[in-house]
């Protein structure tokens, strides 16, 4: 049940879902690369941090393309059905 919501909300809220994702995979990416002894300066470790975000954030793109696409077709399989 709170599975279905969760989709429910994503699907109504999608820029929001995306924006949020990308500032998490930056704040994780940021996290870890100043966890570590890393001979980066800052600006370079800001600089992977937002293509790991871009990344990751490209994939739930992805994902969310195919999610519409998918919700699409459903509900013209369900117009055509009645």
């Amino acid at each position: 049940m709170a599975m279905e919501g969760l989709q429910s909300w994503i699907s109504e809220h999608k820029l929001t879902s995306i924006g949020t994702v990308w500032a998490s995979a930056i704040g994780a990416s940021l996290a870890y690369n100043s966890r570590t002894k890393s001979p980066l300066k800052p600006s370079l470790r800001l600089i992977h941090a937002r293509m790991h975000a871009q990344a990751v954030t490209l994939a739930v793109l992805s994902g969310a393309a195919a999610c519409h696409y998918y919700e699409k077709r459903v509900a013209e399989k369900g117009k055509t059905a009645n």
